[in-house]
């Protein structure tokens, strides 16, 4: 195996990108002091498309022809989550919520969107208890309790509108048709159909799964979905009005308060919901810039397991190194303990970014690495007041995209309804997201709240962490991100690890071994990992166990070479496809 070296300077390098935060104007390199920013070079070929990565084939279609037709990313954007909505709603859909970062090529601006779902105005931090207990997970998720407002439709309409190209009506053809028309059940979607979720076995699920002569539905099988070909057709022609404030809005809030355990969330507080646009969290990692969504999504964590590793030797020791894959594991560790510490809506508690980045703290934290052989604690970053331990679950039911445009704008975008058919209950063709049971259950601990304690009109904390990649003159080289609930971050990383330091491909990088180690918890494609490195973990305090969480979904590409090197992960069904000449 091949190994990148790079000199010193170029492992510090940044890059000052319009709309990204980086803390007063700069970036810090390690050592706390600006950098320099490089003039662009004309030189090297932008990065253009069209390309476009998502989990199912269909999707990805109706996005390129979006693009085809001239569209920018958001517009396919929006085609490809209508799609998926219908094709893969196991995983996200209109009635759930998403995280885009887009690029605009003209300027090099870097701007996350924030669609994450908000808690209704009763909420209350005791919002899953019942006779002072907290609910089971099962019956958490099952309830009308657990649906949040809907961003995802919002968010790309906010987006949409400010880099759209078409007009939105134009944007949901595709959707309609396979709706109507029908549309092959994938296996993977087979799968979840007939699998033990028990979103799967509501009544709203039973009556769309359930084929007219009492079967429910198989892989090959034609699946039509009438009520979503009118919901996007009126989506089409009405805008996200229909939604906010709208027919679908009053629809969602009646199906919330049915039972069991009905829901508080009214149409009020769906015609309320406000998507947001935020500054990036762009930060060096070797001779890139990694550009994150700020909180409630998980980023500042991401960015934090980089700038450790920067400072691990072992972890640039490859694929094949058994000292690299404890370390990769003994930093997780590491990441997942802050990040479940101090992360949560900073719109409702301080969450220490800069503290959590601080080359001191991250130097101190990465020193603990070597000898940390089982759970770490969570450290105490500048900033940051005291927190309760947070009892957040998380399982994924999620999905991510990677979009470029003929003139090189981007989308990277996770989108959810959180667990396997989010609630399992349907309005209109679609089902809702049970969002907030990623709140954690726990409000408090030894008096001191939860950073991710539920709280009306509150977004819940959210592993999703879409990426964009540039280089030190601000271009657009790559996207990458995944699903997997909690995993996310270790998804995410693995894959930049195997891209940046282990100098492989992307489609290598994406089918290395998953290995999670959040706590206590271990994860792994066990049947992936040689013996060594497993004997090498496990004397680490890491001992595999097959993954029980949500497997990645992993979509990527690097630009190299005037081309796109794009991933799309085995574990699922998708596909990347450029259709550049």
């Amino acid at each position: 195996m091949k190994f990148l070296r790079r000199p010193l300077a170029a492992l510090l390098a940044c890059v000052l990108v319009a709309g990204c935060q980086t803390g007063g104007g700069t970036t810090p390199d390690r050592s706390g002091a600006p950098v320099s920013v490089e003039a662009r070079s004309q030189t090297q070929v932008p990065a253009r498309g069209p390309f476009v990565a998502a989990a199912n084939p269909l999707a990805v279609e109706a996005g390129l022809q979006v693009l085809r037709r001239g569209g920018s990313a958001v517009d396919a954007a929006v085609a490809v989550q209508a799609v998926l909505g219908l094709v893969e709603p196991q995983s996200s859909g209109l009635g759930g919520g998403a995280f885009l970062m887009h690029y605009e090529a003209a300027t090099g601006r870097v701007t996350a969107y924030d669609g994450r779902e908000t808690a209704p105005a009763s909420a209350t931090p005791e919002l899953f208890y019942e006779d002072g207990k907290p609910l089971s997970f099962v019956d958490a998720v099952l309830s009308g309790r657990s649906a949040g407002a809907p961003g995802a439709v919002a968010m790309l309409a906010m987006a949409q509108k400010d880099h759209g190209k078409l007009a939105w009506r134009d944007l949901f053809g595709e959707a309609e048709r396979l709706a109507r028309d029908g549309f092959e059940v994938s296996p993977r979607l087979a799968g979840m159909i007939n699998g033990r979720a028990p979103q799967a076995r509501t009544r709203w699920a039973e009556a769309y799964f359930t084929r007219p002569d009492g079967r429910r539905y198989q892989a090959g099988d034609i699946l039509k979905n009438p009520p979503y070909a009118r919901t996007a057709a009126d989506l089409a022609e009405q805008g996200p009005g229909l939604f906010y404030g709208g027919r679908i809005g009053q629809e969602i809030a009646r199906t919330v308060a049915e039972a069991p355990r009905p829901g508080g969330l009214t149409a009020a507080d769906i015609a309320a919901y406000r998507p947001l646009r935020r500054d990036a969290l762009c930060r060096p990692y070797r001779i890139y810039v990694i550009c994150a969504p700020p909180p409630p999504s998980s980023g500042v964590a991401l960015l934090q397991f980089l700038a450790m590793a920067e400072q691990t030797p072992d972890l640039q020791k490859g694929p094949d190194s058994p000292a690299a894959w404890v370390a990769f594991g003994r930093l997780q560790r590491l990441m997942y303990a802050d990040r479940d510490r101090y992360v949560g809506d900073a719109d409702f508690v301080g969450v220490p970014i800069a503290g959590l980045l601080d080359p001191d703290y991250v130097a101190a934290r990465a020193d603990l690495a070597p000898s940390l052989n089982g759970p770490a604690t969570a450290g105490a970053p500048t900033g940051s007041p005291p927190r309760g331990e947070d009892r957040t679950a998380e399982p994924g039911g999620t999905s991510h995209m990677v979009i470029v445009d003929a003139e090189g704008n981007a989308v990277s975008m996770t989108t959810t309804v959180e667990s396997i058919f989010g609630d399992g209950r349907m309005v209109e063709g679609f089902f809702l997201n049970n969002q907030l049971t990623d709140f954690s259950f726990t409000p408090t601990e030894d008096g001191h709240p939860a950073a991710n304690a539920v709280a009306a009109g509150k977004r819940p904390r959210s592993s999703m962490t879409p990426v964009l990649i540039l280089d030190r003159q601000g271009r657009l080289v790559g996207a990458i991100g995944s699903p997997g609930g909690s995993s996310i971050l270790a998804y995410v990383a693995k894959a930049l690890v195997g891209i940046v330091d282990w100098d492989l491909s992307v489609q290598a990088a994406i089918n290395l071994p998953n290995l999670v180690v959040r706590g206590d918890m271990v994860g792994a494609d066990t049947a992936l990992i040689a013996p060594d490195i497993r004997d090498a973990l496990a004397a680490a305090g890491i001992r595999l166990a097959p993954n029980t969480t949500e497997t990645s979904g992993i979509q990527g590409a690097m630009w190299r070479n005037g081309r796109w090197d794009g991933g799309a992960d085995p574990r699922r069904e998708g596909v990347a496809v450029s259709e550049v000449r």
